[in-house]
């Protein structure tokens, strides 16, 4: 174990989340005389929630600790997240000895068998001489090709075993950078050539990749136009005269649906076409051309067959696609399709200036944009608060706009804003929260309290199931899906208090401004969790449809100039 944990400090660990359990002691021994520090969380799955968190802000392996039986089924979730996010991690868990484990041992489940469909890689250490060559396989496995997450599960009696092993002559296995076809990057561009409207699309693959840079010189240089899917906010600068907003049929903006309507091809880079980007297919894909460039070759084709499909890693391919268009001479393009999106951006905004109350929740995320900076890391999960944030929070950089976009664990946000906060301690880090998806990991709240994590949490309240409140008006019904009761349910503020933070309720718009910024001052001066609880419109609905073209607007948008054909 003590090899185990050398391996982990070289490969860049220096903070894991777990808890420990009898099986798992003797790697506890070993790490209590290294320089990582270990945060004792509540539950198994908000540790991995942490370790993600960690790991999307600093572009690393993240590292779960638990012991055996419960707590490794309980990493379940944060596995699926972390698979379906590409986010690199390593659940390691404790074991029965060898000899128990066909005998029902005391907590002795077959956390591999169970964990293999939710990971890259799911073993279980045999011999105690494999321990510094599978935990370097296992960092390798997690960041090679399309990352993810792997579980090693550890029996007791192998824990305890001797091996050879000198750190000063061992080093992290090569990762593979894989290079684009130099013939396909031609036709790349060739295509987006010929193109009259064409979009670039990135997905999360640009911000894992570490691309922004790239994409941003391409997009400049050729004078196209950007969209970015939910996973990908903060791979484009929103403020940039090229972006093109998002389009979807849930995390959406009206101009940026339009753009891609009007768009002839679209580059997509590092991105999945997932079923709430896409919406109905047919609607999709019409009348526009499909690059797809990723690092993961059975990705392509997977959803629907691109016209032409590259395999490559987000940066070099980037990088290959400006080097190639200034060798075959293509020309900045002209204004004109760079200015109708101008155009699109402008008169089909959405109104986040309500004054009414109970309050409109666009107006929540209109002041979240005034009061914090740019350089603000926000994190948040599933449900219509999520929506409204795709829809409405502005973001710049890339690694500071958190969201678990395919798996949508409910309360991912605090322990994943807690592993962002322990990564950088100096960073401005903000919760977005449900309630009731607050309510699912806030035991968690407790971690951040007693090791002092500073963060601000602002919890949208309408004490509803929100999103699945409005997804029952077409079965005409509001079933089972009432959060309400007594005086108004959960006192959210007694309960932060109880974990010995502070916390305020907002039910009017003009008081939303003043309580950020107490929240933010309270948690720096007294490093905690702060909660700002907006009480919200209870059945406010969220603008979506079931294609691009197809969106309902639930909310009146304002009357500006119309828009030109």
């Amino acid at each position: 174990m003590e090899a185990a944990v050398a391996v982990m400090e070289s490969e860049g660990v220096d903070t894991v989340f777990g808890i420990p359990g009898a099986a798992i002691l003797p790697l506890y021994a070993a790490m209590r005389k290294s320089s990582i520090k270990h945060i004792t969380v509540r539950h198994e799955e908000g540790g991995t929630h942490a370790a993600d968190g960690w790991s999307r802000v600093t572009g690393k392996v993240g590292v779960c600790i638990g012991t055996s039986g419960p707590a490794g089924t309980n990493m379940i979730t944060g596995l699926y997240t972390a698979l379906a996010d590409s986010i690199p991690m390593i659940c390691i868990t404790g074991q029965a000895p060898k000899a128990k484990l066909h005998q029902e041992a005391f907590q002795a489940v077959d956390i591999v068998e169970i964990a293999k469909p939710v990971t890259k890689w799911a073993v279980q250490l045999k011999e105690p001489g494999q321990a510094p060559w599978v935990f370097r396989e296992a960092f390798r496995i997690a960041q090679s090709g399309r990352p993810g997450p792997v579980l090693i599960d550890l029996p007791i009696d192998v824990q305890r075993g001797l091996c050879n092993y000198d750190p000063m002559i061992d080093s992290a296995l090569p990762i593979d950078v894989p290079e684009p076809s130099a013939e396909r990057v031609r036709a790349a561009v060739e295509l987006l050539a010929a193109a009259e409207r064409p979009i670039i699309l990135a997905g999360g693959g640009v911000i894992i990749a570490d691309a922004t840079a790239e994409l941003r010189e391409l997009a400049e240089s050729l004078n196209i136009p950007v969209q970015v899917t939910l996973m990908g906010k903060g791979a484009f600068p929103e403020n940039h005269e090229l972006f093109a907003g998002m389009a979807g049929i849930q995390t959406q903006t009206r101009w940026g649906n339009q753009s891609f309507l009007e768009s002839d091809l679209v580059l997509a880079i590092g991105a999945r076409f997932g079923d709430r980007h896409t919406g109905d297919l047919d609607t999709y894909r019409r009348d526009r051309k499909f690059i797809h460039v990723d690092i993961e070759p059975t990705q392509l084709g997977k959803v629907f067959e691109p016209d032409l499909g590259i395999v490559g890693h987000a940066r070099p391919t980037l990088a290959a696609l400006s080097s190639q268009a200034r060798s075959l001479g293509v020309a900045r393009r002209e204004d004109k399709w760079p200015a109708r999106v101008g155009e699109l951006r402008e008169t089909l905004p959405r109104r986040d200036d309500f004054d009414d109350v109970p309050i409109k929740p666009p107006r929540v995320y209109r002041e979240i944009n005034e009061y914090f900076p740019e350089d603000t890391t926000f994190v948040t999960a599933i449900g219509l608060y999520q929506i409204w944030s795709g829809q409405f929070q502005h973001t710049f950089l890339p690694r500071r706009y958190l969201v678990c976009g395919q798996a949508g664990p409910l309360g991912w946000e605090v322990p994943a804003a807690m592993g962002v906060k322990c990564a950088f301690p100096d960073r401005k880090v903000v919760a977005v929260v449900g309630d009731y998806s607050f309510q699912f990991l806030m035991e968690e709240i407790a971690v951040a309290a007693q090791y002092k994590i500073p963060f601000v949490i602002v919890m949208v309240n309408n004490e509803y199931l929100g999103l699945i409140r409005q997804a029952e008006l077409p079965y005409d019904m509001n079933y089972a899906v009432d959060l309400h009761y007594g005086e108004g349910g959960i006192d959210h503020v007694k309960l932060m208090e109880a974990f010995g933070c502070p916390a305020r309720k907002v039910e009017q718009p003009g008081d939303i401004a003043a309580a950020l910024a107490w929240a933010d001052a309270e948690s720096e001066k007294l490093s905690l969790p702060v909660l700002v609880e907006i009480m919200v419109e209870r059945e406010a609905n969220a603008a979506m449809g079931p294609s691009l073209d197809a969106i309902k607007e639930f909310e009146p948008v304002p009357e500006l100039a119309p828009v030109s054909d």
